[in-house]
């Protein structure tokens, strides 16, 4: 099983960053939005990116031109119809993309193979609204898409050994490094990382450090290129939660439990870098 034509459901910071490199792999790609506006928005973030791949001579304008010639824009989810391969990036938010993965299910071949990039969302749950459970994947792809090297595949009981094979091909297509996980919440990376950032944000509530002091701590204490709180804001602080929500939902545990702090911060519409303001001022 080899995809050649690739689907991916939502233009925003993920799916325009998959739809990138999957064109950059040579790949025949349809990008959809649910509007006009925000494909625009979406294609407008993948010319940037290119463009600045461009200016630093890691790319000529005549490839960025091809790989651009291989997305088509679509606000339909009919035109995923002949793709070998669809991958859903859009809200972290269950039942729309439940609601996204019926749709798909009968708008694509029965061969077609489908894929969430959800970053802490059961895989299972979501191939039992289809049709075609074993042919059901997880592609975790990471932010920023374009530079971040991982990709986890996640597979649930129902995945088929050769979707999975098939599955981890196409990231390595993709130039990405893809590392094998079961269905369990927040899969590898996740599993880790949240308790990890939760703990910085506690740090900072009890008042134990200044967010500049736990920050350089991890970067220069431990050769983390980015310190916790700011890469809580980077990810988003309404994503950090809802995470959080999720993983304590399914374990139980204090250690993923969202902190205080970081709900009022969510309330009050401080979400970091995408909103100008979180742990850090972005506004200017």
């Amino acid at each position: 099983m080899e995809f050649s034509k690739i689907g991916v459901v939502g233009c925003g910071q993920m799916g325009s960053g998959i739809a990138e490199v999957a064109a950059k792999a040579g790949l025949d790609v349809v990008s959809r939005e649910v509007s006009d506006d925000l494909l625009a928005k979406g294609k407008a973030k993948i010319e940037k990116s290119l463009g600045r791949a461009v200016d630093k001579g890691k790319l000529s304008a005549e490839d960025r031109d091809a790989i651009l010639g291989r997305i088509k824009f679509t606000t339909s989810l009919d035109d995923m119809g002949d793709r070998d391969l669809v991958v859903e990036a859009v809200t972290e938010d269950l039942q729309v993309k439940l609601k996204i993965f019926l749709e798909l299910d009968k708008a694509c071949k029965p061969e077609t193979v489908l894929a969430s990039n959800t970053s802490s969302l059961s895989i299972t749950e979501l191939a039992a609204g289809t049709s075609r459970p074993d042919k059901f994947i997880g592609l975790h792809f990471f932010n920023p898409v374009p530079v971040m090297k991982l990709v986890e595949v996640v597979k649930t009981v129902a995945s088929s050994e050769e979707v999975t094979d098939s599955a981890k091909a196409f990231a390595e297509k993709c130039g990405k490094v893809p590392v094998l996980a079961k269905d369990g919440g927040g899969f590898i990376v996740n599993r880790l990382l949240v308790p990890y950032l939760f703990d910085a944000i506690l740090v900072y509530q009890n008042g134990l450090a200044t967010r500049e002091d736990i920050d350089n701590g991890m970067k220069f204490g431990c050769g983390h290129p980015m310190g916790p709180l700011e890469l809580n804001d980077f990810i988003g602080l309404d994503t950090m939660y809802y995470i959080g929500l999720i993983l304590f939902e399914e374990f139980k545990e204090p250690r993923f439990a969202p902190p205080p702090l970081l709900k009022r911060m969510v309330q009050a519409g401080y979400l970091g870098r995408k909103s100008g303001r979180g742990f850090y001022d972005y506004s200017k």
